[in-house]
This record gives structure tokens, C-alpha cells and sequence, in this order.
């Protein structure tokens, strides 16, 4: 089973949890619909495509309505710590929380008591929980775009407000960032590093770069960071090793989003609809 937990800007939203399904660019959740823009319905909107395209059973989700202010989080924080020692899973996808060290640390160790340990991958708000909690090395995949990996490869910064701006600038040197963060023990196992050139990496340096098809007006389109999230789990469910994953996911991200045309007002659910296309080219190649 894959697990993906997220949070939606809806502030009354309890904790929902439940099967995922998508109806008419809406993600379904335990009787309730989110649209899909961006953010935690649109991983879950890319990994319930890909999820079906491979044979597998939908993404089960545990999400909680949150605008900022971290109220929606708490509780699912709380609800997770109860309860996901309980759940049978074989991936586990952490997406956007409000970053809190006390409540990740309950979380993780009560994943770390589970009978069979889930493949971690952590995004957004639990990977800068990870980091700050000095638990960074309990995960198998990061997914950072530029900016967030500049946080992790700054040892100094308690918080992502606090990264020091000579790190903010290097943008153009991202192996550098990468090796930075693998040196302070701020990453995972794997890192997949989202940007214009997609970097696969880990301890031992960079394994892959993804760089075609290169489409520029992608860049400004939000929500496919969030989806190139959705494939990697879906893959990494399916059986694949978390780099073979990672490469993988990133042509098929680039490919759906080529195959999708996009101009700047395209949304990201029109992606999405093309990863199932993009996801047999890339596996058969």
C-alpha cells in the first residue's frame, strides 16, 4: 500500500483519510473532493494516474485542511502519531506540513516502530522537519526543488527563513549544494533535486541527470514539482530501487508535461493527464 500524507488550504478539513480516486480533475478522499492545482492533491492526483497505469491499487491518503497557521497540521501530526503504527504499508510519502520537530519526531518513531519499515519519502514541510530534527538520514528519498535544497545544505540554518543568502545564490551549483547536504548529514538516502536539469544523487555524488525534454514553459506552472513527487512513489510502490525511481519518474514528469502542450495558462491537471501516456513510453523504452 502506498500511504501519502498532505494537507489541503481548506481549514475545515479535519483529518480525512481514505482511498484516493480522481473524478473530473478532483481528487476524492473519504467521501469529501479537493481540486487539483497544486500542492498535496496534485501528488496525489499524478500518483493515483500512475498508480492505475502500473496495476496497482489506488494511494491511500491522510489529509487535514490547513492555510499556514499550522492548526490542520497539529492534527494530523497527532492523528498520525496515534495511528499510522497500525497501517500496512510499503511506501510512505510525507508531503505539506507546517514544519514542527517535536510532533515529526513522534511521527517517525512511531513509523520506526512499525512490524515492516516503509520506504520514507519526505517533500516540503516534513523534509524541513526532517532536516531541523537532525533525522534527515532516517529517509530514503528527498525531493527538493533549488531552493529548498539550499536549506539543507546549510548546517547553520535552524529554518528555512534562516538560510544564509551566499548558499540562496548558488543556484548554479547544485552538485556543490548536494554535496554540502550529504556532508552535514541533512539528506536522505537519495535526493531527487527538481529544477530546469533534475539531479539524482546520493552520498556517494551525482547518479543521474534529466535534463530532456526540456520544456521552458513549465517552469512557471505550478504544482509539477508536486507531481514528479507522485510518480517517484507510485515506482518506488511498483518495486522499483528509489535511484532507478527517481530517474524514471523525472523523464516521465518531462514527457507528460511535453505531451500536454502547454502554454502559461495551462494547469497542471492537464499534466497529469498524459502521465499515464509518458509512464508506458518511458518503461518501455
Amino acid at each position: 500500500m502506498l500511504v501519502i500524507v498532505g494537507t489541503v488550504p481548506d481549514p475545515d478539513v479535519s483529518v480525512v483519510t481514505g482511498e484516493v480516486n480522481l473524478v473530473h480533475h478532483q481528487v476524492a478522499v473519504g467521501g469529501q473532493r479537493f481540486p487539483v492545482n497544486r500542492g498535496t492533491p496534485a501528488l496525489l492526483a499524478a500518483a493515483f494516474q500512475a498508480c492505475r497505469t502500473l496495476g496497482q491499487g489506488p494511494p491511500v491518503a491522510w489529509l487535514a485542511g490547513d492555510i499556514g497557521l499550522g492548526h490542520g497540521s497539529r492534527r494530523l501530526y497527532e492523528a498520525l502519531a496515534e495511528k499510522v503504527g497500525q497501517a500496512d504499508c510499503d511506501v510512505m510519502v510525507f508531503h505539506y506540513l507546517q514544519p514542527d520537530v517535536d510532533w515529526h519526531n513522534r511521527v517517525l518513531f512511531a513509523v520506526q516502530d512499525m512490524a515492516r519499515r516503509p520506504v520514507l519519502i519526505a517533500d516540503a514541510g516534513f523534509m524541513y522537519a526532517a532536516k531541523m530534527s537532525g533525522q534527515a538520514g532516517a529517509y530514503d528519498l528527498f525531493t527538493p526543488d533549488i531552493g529548498e535544497l539550499a536549506f539543507l545544505a546549510d548546517e547553520e540554518a535552524p529554518h528555512p527563513f534562516y538560510t544564509r543568502g551566499f548558499i540562496l545564490h548558488m543556484t548554479d551549483r547544485v552538485p556543490e549544494m548536494i554535496a554540502s547536504a550529504y556532508r552535514f548529514r541533512n539528506a536522505a538516502r537519495c535526493l531527487l533535486v527538481k529544477g530546469s536539469r533534475d539531479y539524482i544523487a546520493g552520498r556517494d555524488g551525482i547518479l543521474a541527470v534529466v535534463d530532456t525534454p526540456c520544456v521552458e514553459v513549465l517552469e512557471p506552472i505550478g504544482g509539477t514539482g508536486d507531481t514528479l513527487t507522485g510518480v517517484v512513489a507510485a515506482l518506488v510502490h511498483r518495486g522499483e530501487a528509489v535511484e532507478a525511481a527517481a530517474e524514471a519518474a523525472a523523464r516521465i514528469n518531462r514527457l507528460a508535461g511535453l505531451h500536454a502542450r502547454p502554454t502559461p495558462a495551462t494547469q497542471v491537471s492537464e499534466i497529469i493527464d498524459h502521465i499515464p501516456r509518458a509512464l508506458v513510453e518511458v518503461l518501455q523504452h
